[in-house]
């Protein structure tokens, strides 16, 4: 039981290129814009034909080009949740939810009742989508495709039209809408923080093909590629030369790192998360970069230091995020001494 895709699609830009599965967890699409996420949701869920490949779900095959198997969308028992919400704005709540039942009058205003009840939604069933706001709005959209009881649901960039505030508080919302929905779930998201939040498991893709599948957590503490660090959000990367077993130097840094551990031979960046940085005294602690402070943004809670070798502004800039009480202890005007602690570094190619 559970989703296998593999599918390609010739697509004006790039081709599409995408395999994997997924048994009842919970799986996120990570990828630039354009790189064929939404292409892939709308070809499981038979909006778009792929040209070759199969679709499997729960033992029943969706597609199959060589079976020539192609069911239509209302065949594949599967709900889409747009990122538009794509609600109608002549129709009430409970007509928007209520529009695909297909059972008794009766049975139907039952089913409306009950979900609006989970989505506490009571008292909204006579108003049209105009009069609610977009938080309510997505709670119906949610509570349309739920009510069918789909065998999958996929998530297109649920929350990419909501400002912050109204964001956080409905990505909670919706985990806890979703613990009594024991279906395949499918995320498509641009944020990394939603990734992490909602899916164990996580699908690179890059220019239509997937580069990498795998536990969510995993994939962000070694994401192994080039490509995955830059999308789980790494922003201190640089081309390196393995010197040795044990030792390496990064090109961009003007940096030679000294590693007890075995580097891998065939790695071609190397990559430190700006968070894992360490500040300390001075360059007497081996791995630790003498740095000159270039700009200070302030965050809420935190600065993002941008800095540089000291006085060789040749080299790439250097992203370090310190919380706010931290880097009040420092004058500004002070040579900042960054190390790089070895079991934060990502050996990637």
């Amino acid at each position: 039981m559970g989703l296998i895709v593999d599918i390609r699609k010739k697509l004006k830009s790039h081709n599409l290129d995408v395999s994997f599965e997924t048994h009842g967890e919970y799986l996120a699409f990570l990828g630039a814009s354009g790189s064929g996420k939404s292409m892939t949701l709308k070809c499981i869920a038979g909006i778009e034909t792929p040209d070759e490949g199969r679709i499997v779900l729960n033992d029943k095959v969706l597609f199959d080009s060589k079976l020539k198997i192609n069911l239509k969308p209302q065949e594949r028992n599967i709900g889409y949740f747009f990122q538009n919400y794509a609600l109608f704005p002549h129709m009430t709540v409970e007509e928007n939810i209520g529009i695909g039942l297909v059972c008794s009058k009766k049975e139907k205003m039952k089913r409306v009742q009950n979900i609006l009840k989970k989505f506490h939604l009571e008292g909204e069933g006579k108003k049209h989508p105009n009069q609610l706001s977009g938080g309510e709005q997505q709670r119906i959209a949610l509570a349309r495709c739920l009510i069918y009881k789909p065998d999958v649901l996929m998530l297109d960039e649920p929350f990419s039209a909501l400002d912050m505030h109204l964001k956080e508080k409905l990505q909670n919302e919706v985990l806890e809408m979703l613990k009594d929905y024991s279906g395949e779930v499918l995320m498509v998201t641009h944020s990394r923080d939603e990734a992490y939040k909602f899916c164990k498991n996580l699908v690179i893709l890059d220019q239509g093909k997937t580069v990498m599948t795998g536990n969510t957590k995993e994939i962000f503490k070694q994401p192994k590629l080039l490509i995955t660090a830059r999308l789980t959000g790494c922003k201190n990367i640089s081309k390196c030369d393995v010197l040795s077993q044990n030792r390496l130097r990064a090109i961009d840094w003007g940096l030679d790192l000294e590693i007890e551990k075995e580097i891998p031979l065939n790695i071609t960046h190397i990559g430190v998360r700006a968070h894992n940085l360490v500040s300390v005294a001075n360059a007497a602690k081996k791995n630790t970069i003498a740095c000159k402070i270039k700009k200070i943004y302030e965050d809420m809670f935190e600065y993002d230091v941008i800095a540089t070798k000291d006085h060789e502004d040749e080299y790439s800039e250097i992203i370090y995020k310190v919380k706010k009480q931290d880097w009040d202890l420092r004058r500004e005007e002070e040579t900042l001494y960054l190390q790089i602690p070895e079991e934060e570094i990502l050996f990637l190619n």
